[in-house]
Order: structure tokens, then sequence, then C-alpha cells
């Protein structure tokens, strides 16, 4: 499987949680993740929109699609794996500000136990685990690519490189959605790997320290006494522990509508985007082409991917 030679994370997220490249790549992972909100390249000429949730989705069951003919064509099987829905594809980030969201999933714990529950029962890693070795092997190379045939290698903007297969189902798959595959490689992990860039200055910024302490007062008046977003993020696996799956879902529910009733209440989500707009804006102007180019790439991969769910129906 895919693996990533080393990787920076230096900084949390501030707002909109996104994958920021700091993970190892995976063959079930889709490379049409979207990157911070607002993120349309700041001093690009020709900037371009974002996708959104339903266009991912899209995006994601071509590829499923793609792959699965590519790994038949080399003489095995493959079951398309569910792709995460619109709804769970809303995340925390920084801080929660969807009240109607948190009052429906809380913070998603029911849908993370449903997507591990999905993950857990894959028929592919029983299928693959099936075969004898020497096709276990050749199987996983077909999938994922051959690191002995070449690898793809992108320096990340804030240190590290990460390294990709040229070749495998996953490689070619991705070159007929979003184009050149080198190409597609590079700006991906550099889009979307940029917050270490900005989010150190910007957690400093006396205008989002001061809507912290607003919605930490709000909180405290609420009953929870958390001084940030991220005191949240550490501690709410611990608070539903033990817990039955109904009273898990409630108190997570009880205490991430009041997160995100005071993130809108004292405006802490929309200083904290708006912040992340101007940063990016002042940061980032080197790379503003690369993300540009990745947005159009994507763009270019919705187009190809109604083509193949339509041809597939």
């Amino acid at each position: 499987m895919r693996r990533a030679i080393s990787s920076a994370c230096t900084a949390t997220v501030i707002v909109t949680l996104a994958a920021a490249g700091c993970t190892t790549n995976t063959s079930g992972q889709s490379d049409s993740a979207r990157p911070l909100q607002g993120t349309v390249a700041e001093g690009a000429v020709n900037p371009v929109r974002e996708l959104t949730d339903a266009e991912m989705v899209l995006i994601e069951r071509a590829e499923q699609l793609l792959v699965g003919a590519c790994v038949e064509k080399a003489g095995f099987k493959y079951w398309p794996v569910p792709v995460t829905s619109v709804e769970e594809r809303r995340s925390r980030g920084y801080v929660l500000s969807d009240v109607d969201w948190a009052r429906k999933y809380g913070y998603g714990g029911q849908l993370e136990k449903k997507a591990e529950k999905i993950r857990r029962s894959d028929p592919n890693n029983a299928y693959a685990n099936s075969l004898p070795e020497a096709e276990r092997i050749r199987y996983s190379k077909t999938v994922d690519g051959d690191p002995s045939k070449g690898m793809l290698s992108v320096e990340l903007p804030a240190g590290g490189t990460v390294q990709t297969p040229r070749d495998g189902c996953w490689a070619d798959t991705r070159e007929r959605l979003y184009g050149d595959r080198a190409t597609w490689f590079r700006v991906k992990k550099i889009a979307t790997s940029l917050t270490p860039l900005y989010v150190p200055d910007l957690v400093k910024d006396k205008r989002l320290v001061n809507a912290v302490e607003a919605w930490a007062r709000c909180m405290r008046a609420a009953g929870h006494d958390y001084a940030d977003p991220n005191e949240i993020s550490g501690k709410r696996y611990v608070l539903t522990e033990g817990l039955s799956p109904a009273r898990a879902h409630a108190t997570e529910v009880e205490l991430a509508v009041a997160e995100a009733t005071c993130a809108v209440e004292t405006s802490l989500a929309r200083t904290a985007r708006a912040l992340e707009r101007e940063y990016r804006a002042k940061k980032l102007g080197r790379y503003s082409d690369d993300i540009a180019l990745y947005q159009r790439m994507r763009l270019t991969a919705l187009a190809r991917a109604k083509d193949v769910i339509e041809s597939h129906v």
C-alpha cells in the first residue's frame, strides 16, 4: 500500500478541517479531498471555485468504478467501496458552527462508527487475504502500484517529502479523471499542505484570541467549561467512554449544540473564516498558481466523472 516518506504537520487547522497532506495516502483514500474553505486561489489570474460535497461524492464514485474495472482487467475481483455521504462529510473543523447538524449528529460519533463498520467489512480486504501469497502481492501491486517501477515525489511546502507509485490502478484512475498523474500529485499535495505556513501566525492574532475568549465565556454560561474548541476535540471521546450508544449520542449532541450556538453568537466561526482568508492571501501568494491548477484539475475530474457514472448506469 502507499506510504508517505515523511510529512510535516506542524499546526492545527484553524477553520474548516480538511485533508492537509499530513497523513499517509492509502488506496481507499480519495484524491478529491476538499482544501480549506475559502481557498479559491487568492491572487491567481483566473481563480476557480471549489467542489461541493455532492460533487466530491460523484468523483469518488467514479474513482471506485474505474479502479474496479482496472483491477478486474488484471484478472482479479474488486468491489466498489461505499463513499462517504454528503452529510457525513460535515466536519467540526476548529469550531463547530452548524447548530442544526450538531443537533442531529452531535460530533458525528455514530457516523464514525458506521464508517468504521464499513471499513472492517470491506470485501476487498477479505478477498486479498484469501489469495495465495504470490497472487496477493500481485494484487496489491495491481491496485496500489509497484514502487520498484518508479515513484512520484513531491516536497511539501512546510518540509518533508511524500511519494506514491507511478503505476497501478489508482494511478491510472487519477490520470483518467484529473489529467497528468505527476502534475496532479504535485499540485494536490501542495494545495492541501499549506496550513503550517499561516496557522501559527493566525492563532496569535488578537482578533481570534478575543473571539475565542468570548466563546469560552459563552460556553461557561451554558455549563461547559472549555478554554477553546481544541480542548473539546481532545476530550470528547473521553466524555462518552463507557456510555451506552444512546447516552453517548445524547452527551455529544448536548455539547455540540452548545459549541455551535456559542460559535455563532460570539462570531468565532465568522472571525476565524475571515482571518483565514486574510492570512492565506497574505502568506500563500507563491502557491496561488498551484492552488488554482489543483482546483481546475478537480473540475476537469468532475466532468469526466459524470461521463464515467453515466456509462455505468
